[in-house]
C-alpha cells in the first residue's frame, strides 16, 4: 500500500506542471468596457497556457484598495504583479514594495507618469498617448474643415485627472489646436467626466443648457464621446451639425459610428495590452531583459475604414 501511494503521489507531481506561475493582476475598475477588455484578454490568454494562474482583483477605482491588493500579491508570494493603475502617482509605492520583495512587476495601460526610469524587472505595457490625443485631434481639425468651417469651437471632455493618459490625450489635443493648421479651432471650455457616460451626459447638458456652442467634443474615451451623444440628441442637437470625437475603439463605439453619430475615434489595442503584459510578466519571471516601455500602436478609426475593427471588440 505504502509503495501505491508513493507511486500515486509521484505521478501526481509528475502531471503537475513544471513551470507554474501564479501572477497576481489588479485594475482600477472591472464595470469599465476597456479595462474589461484588457481583463478577458488576460484569462483568455492565461488559458492557453500551461501552468500560469491568475489573480484577478477589483480596485474600484479606489487608490488605497489598489496598494493593499498590491502588498497582499506580495505576502502571496506571488510570481509576478500586474497593475494598471488607478492613480498614475500611487506607482512611486507600488515600484518600490515589489522591488524590494523581488517580484517581477508590469504596468499595464495605465502606468507611471515617466515609465523609463522603473527599475529592472519591471515593464510598462501600453499605447503611447502622445498619438491617441493627437490622431483624434488631427482628424477632429480635418473634418470641421471639410465642412468649410473658417471658426470652429470645440469642448473637451476629460477622463479622471488623476490618470495620466487623460492629462497627455487632453494636452495631444491643445497641441493640435494650436498649430497653424488647425488654429482656427477655439477650446470654449474643457471639463473631467472621470471616462464615465453619465458624467459626460451630464456635462454636455449643462453646457447646452447654459448655451455654450460648439462644433466638437473631443473626448479622451468612447464611453464620454457616447455620453455627449445621447446628451446632443436629447437636446435635439443633429448629429450632422457637430463633430464628436472619441478615443478606444469600443464595440460600443464603433456602433455609435455606424449609426452614424461618432465621426472619430482611435483604436487602442485593449486584447493585445492585455496579452502582451502577461507575455512581459511571464519573461520577466524567467530572468528575461525586457524593454522598460512596449508599445502597441494606436490606429486611427473613422466611417471609412471601420469595417477592419468591427469583429475586433
Amino acid at each position: 500500500m505504502k509503495k501505491l501511494a508513493l507511486a500515486t503521489i509521484l505521478g501526481a507531481c509528475a502531471a503537475l506542471p513544471a513551470s507554474a506561475q501564479t501572477i497576481g493582476v489588479t485594475l482600477p475598475n472591472f464595470d469599465n468596457m476597456f479595462q474589461t477588455l484588457i481583463k478577458n484578454a488576460m484569462t483568455d490568454y492565461a488559458a492557453t497556457l500551461d501552468g500560469v494562474t491568475l489573480q484577478m482583483e477589483d480596485a474600484q477605482l479606489d487608490i488605497g484598495r489598489q496598494l493593499s491588493q498590491v502588498q497582499n500579491f506580495i505576502a502571496s508570494g506571488v510570481d509576478g504583479i500586474i497593475v494598471s493603475v488607478v492613480d498614475s502617482d500611487a506607482t512611486v509605492a507600488m515600484t518600490k514594495a515589489a522591488q524590494e520583495a523581488g517580484i517581477p512587476l508590469v504596468y499595464v495601460n495605465t502606468g507611471p507618469s515617466d515609465p523609463s526610469g522603473l527599475p529592472e524587472g519591471q515593464a510598462f505595457v501600453a499605447s503611447n498617448e502622445l498619438d491617441s490625443g493627437t490622431l483624434e485631434a488631427q482628424e477632429v481639425c480635418r473634418q470641421l474643415k471639410a465642412a468649410r468651417k473658417s471658426e470652429a469651437k470645440a469642448v473637451i471632455l476629460i477622463g479622471d485627472l488623476s490618470n495620466e493618459a487623460a492629462r497627455l490625450r487632453t494636452q495631444d489635443v491643445h497641441d493640435v489646436f494650436a498649430t497653424p493648421e488647425c488654429s482656427f479651432i477655439t477650446i470654449v471650455d474643457e471639463q473631467t467626466g472621470a471616462w464615465q457616460r453619465q458624467n459626460a451626459a451630464d456635462l454636455v447638458t449643462n453646457w447646452l443648457a447654459a448655451g455654450t456652442q460648439f462644433d466638437a467634443v473631443v473626448s479622451n474615451n468612447d464611453e464620454m464621446a457616447i455620453g455627449a451623444i445621447q446628451a446632443l440628441r436629447g437636446a435635439g442637437v443633429p448629429m450632422e451639425d457637430v463633430v464628436v470625437g472619441g478615443i478606444d475603439a469600443t464595440a460600443d463605439g464603433l456602433a455609435a459610428m455606424q449609426a452614424g453619430d461618432l465621426d472619430v475615434t482611435v483604436f487602442q489595442d485593449a486584447a493585445g495590452q492585455g496579452r502582451g503584459s502577461v507575455d512581459a510578466a511571464l519573461k520577466l519571471i524567467k530572468g528575461e531583459k525586457l524593454d522598460t516601455q512596449i508599445y502597441i500602436p494606436f490606429e486611427l478609426v473613422t466611417k471609412d475604414n471601420m469595417d477592419k475593427y468591427l469583429h475586433i471588440n
